[in-house]
């Protein structure tokens, strides 16, 4: 098989982020072109997208033993045309207003002294709005899966997405279904009682009563801040298996972070002149996300085959009862749904040794929508990888 093309591009898009509403920015999409020679007619495009807080380059492209937790590698060697794209607020696209130290999350300044924060030094946001919101971030995937379209001749692009990524991924898919080829969520984060609306406008385009140019101001600042110990103490909470996650994985997850944040490297850490790097992400206000919306227009399930899959260790998308995965494989209106509870792995499965079921199953999912002979149900993956029906 020839090698894997990869690209980055800079996907030209004007802004509804309320911090740079109207100007012309670029989005980072990274490519991995897995059509062979020869079979272009035959492209199969795959559009993915981060969670709140890690980059998409660093969630599913980890330069890290050999590449064996690339995701999006395993895909493109599978024959699809990968792309990762992080939204304004993440990874290497524009961070507008989260340059200054002071507009990040007051309770976390704690981790910003003395670096860049001098102790005893107060500060509040100057820009005291949160950073983006859903039509921003729906507008932002809309571009993208526009060029995606023109770039390899697709009508179509089949969506997958981790965490957070629900909020933004679920609602585009419903509102775009003549767009979407399928939905693969990892470990989705679903509220049932969630917002359904900016109010007080219904769910879905267009919101007359909110301008992109107008921050709704409900958060009071636009960044929020992780410490690499942060990551790990979030993470040990989920490892419960024996040999979950193989040794030096925080240290190389946060290596990748750092790799592509040379802002937040420089910030952190206790000891003054010395700083330890910190995880810098958007803070956005979303809505159109719950039991009552998910089911609108019968399109999820229906026209837009849906596939869950989350690790049974995975406390941070099942807390409920804000959270719940089983609650939106129930909420999803049609009978084209697959879900999975992976055994051995937790929220970070992507890191995790569990990782190559993952692949496995999205391999399957993308160029089947079933999974070997499965195309709709609840399952149960165990240690050896074979499927148990739940319901």
């Amino acid at each position: 098989m020839p090698p894997i093309s990869t690209k980055n591009h800079l996907v030209a898009h004007t802004s509804t982020v309320p911090a740079s509403a109207g100007q012309n920015v670029k989005l980072f999409v990274r490519e991995h072109d897995g059509t062979p020679p020869g079979a272009n007619a035959q492209r199969r495009a795959v559009l993915m997208l981060h969670g709140r807080s890690v980059p998409s380059v660093v969630a599913f492209d980890l330069e890290h033993d050999g590449g064996r937790y690339s995701w999006a590698r395993y895909l493109a060697e599978a024959g699809f045309d990968v792309f990762l794209m992080e939204l304004t607020g993440s990874g290497l696209s524009p961070r507008p207003e989260m340059d200054k130290p002071c507009n990040a999350n007051p309770q976390h300044h704690a981790i910003l002294t003395p670096n860049p924060i001098a102790p005893g030094t107060t500060c509040s946001p100057p820009y005291a709005h949160e950073l983006g919101n859903s039509k921003s971030e729906w507008g932002e995937v809309d571009t993208v899966v526009e060029w995606i379209k023109a770039e390899r001749g697709v009508t179509k692009v089949s969506l997958v997405g981790q965490s957070a990524a629900a909020f933004v991924f679920g609602p585009y898919a419903i509102q775009n279904p003549g767009k979407v080829e399928s939905l693969l969520l990892l470990a989705p984060i679903y509220p049932p009682g969630g917002r359904a609306s900016v109010p007080p406008k219904s769910f879905g385009p267009p919101v007359a009563t909110f301008p992109a140019s107008t921050p709704l101001s409900l958060f009071g600042f636009p960044m929020n801040l992780s410490s690499r110990t942060g990551l790990e103490n979030a993470w040990d909470k989920e490892v419960r298996s024996p040999n979950q996650r193989a040794a030096g994985m925080v240290d190389a997850v946060w290596k990748e972070c750092m790799a592509v944040d040379p802002v937040g490297k420089a910030w952190g850490g206790p000891t003054s002149g010395s700083p330890e790097g910190v995880l810098r992400f958007r803070n956005s206000y979303w809505w159109g996300w719950n039991q009552d919306t998910v089911g609108i227009d019968g399109v999820l399930g229906d026209e837009v085959p849906v596939m869950i899959v989350y690790g049974e260790h995975d406390a941070t998308a099942n807390s409920a009862p804000t959270f719940s995965v089983p609650a939106f494989y129930d909420a999803v209106p049609g009978p084209r749904k697959l879900m999975f509870r992976v055994a051995g792995a937790g929220h970070s499965m992507v890191w995790e040794r569990q990782s190559k079921v993952l692949h496995h199953l999205s391999g399957q999912w993308l160029r089947h929508t079933r999974v070997e002979d499965l195309d709709k149900g609840s399952y149960y993956v165990d240690e050896d990888g074979a499927y148990t029906d739940t319901v």
